[in-house]
């Protein structure tokens, strides 16, 4: 069993760990990886240099386990969002009506996250790729499950390519809440939902 000062210097770690990602992102979104220094980094956490070094072994590696944390998140709120319905007594269509939802407020409340996964989705030459790609794949594998349980039970069509589906449902939460921020910020989050629950009922469901 942990004793209490052991669990309160963890605690704190990972608060100071908090404060690092949340600085790296911002920086990093509002002027590059490379353009983006530790002595920044450091100063917008409210740390001393030291401390970044002491939590990660270098900016890289700070990079690659924000991405890991962020997507880790994003996968947890899916995956909630999922059992959720699931004890409701919902639908698989509802759990993913759920998750599309659970996306958006996930991008609602880490846009700057959410432009930087977007953009190194994209990158093949960092070092950080096939971490990215490993967590990647844990979110669309949420999605994916819930698919294959629909074609088991005959809510969806066999015919329906799950992996390819999958992606591109999360590829749609990405890119339409990516459109939202920058472009239609006067759109409310139900709005945006809204929206993608129709296409969603139109596209997967097979209803009118």
């Amino acid at each position: 069993m942990e004793s209490s000062s052991t669990t309160g210097g963890s605690t704190r770690r990972e608060a100071t760990r908090q404060k690092l990602y949340e600085a790296a992102v911002t920086l990093i979104a509002e002027q590059g990886f490379s353009a983006t220094t530790v002595d920044e980094i450091a100063e917008r956490a409210g740390v001393a240099k030291g401390t970044v070094y002491y939590n990660f072994a270098s900016k890289s590696v700070l990079f690659e386990e924000l991405l890991r944390h962020g997507v880790g998140l994003l996968t947890a709120s899916l995956k909630e969002a999922a059992e959720r319905t699931a004890r409701e007594g919902g639908s698989r269509v509802d759990a993913l009506d759920a998750m599309i939802r659970a996306g958006l407020v996930f991008i609602d409340r880490y846009p700057a996250f959410t432009q930087l996964y977007v953009a190194e989705l994209w990158r093949t030459n960092r070092a950080w790729q096939s971490t990215l790609m490993v967590v990647r794949q844990q979110a669309v594998a949420v999605v994916e499950g819930v698919l294959r349980e629909g074609v088991e039970n005959g809510e969806f069509s066999y015919e329906i390519d799950i992996q390819l589906t999958a992606a591109a449902l999360v590829g749609m939460v990405l890119v339409a809440a990516l459109d939202w921020k920058s472009f239609q910020p006067e759109r409310s989050l139900d709005d945006v939902h809204s929206a993608l629950s129709r296409l969603l009922q139109g596209r997967v469901s097979g209803k009118a």
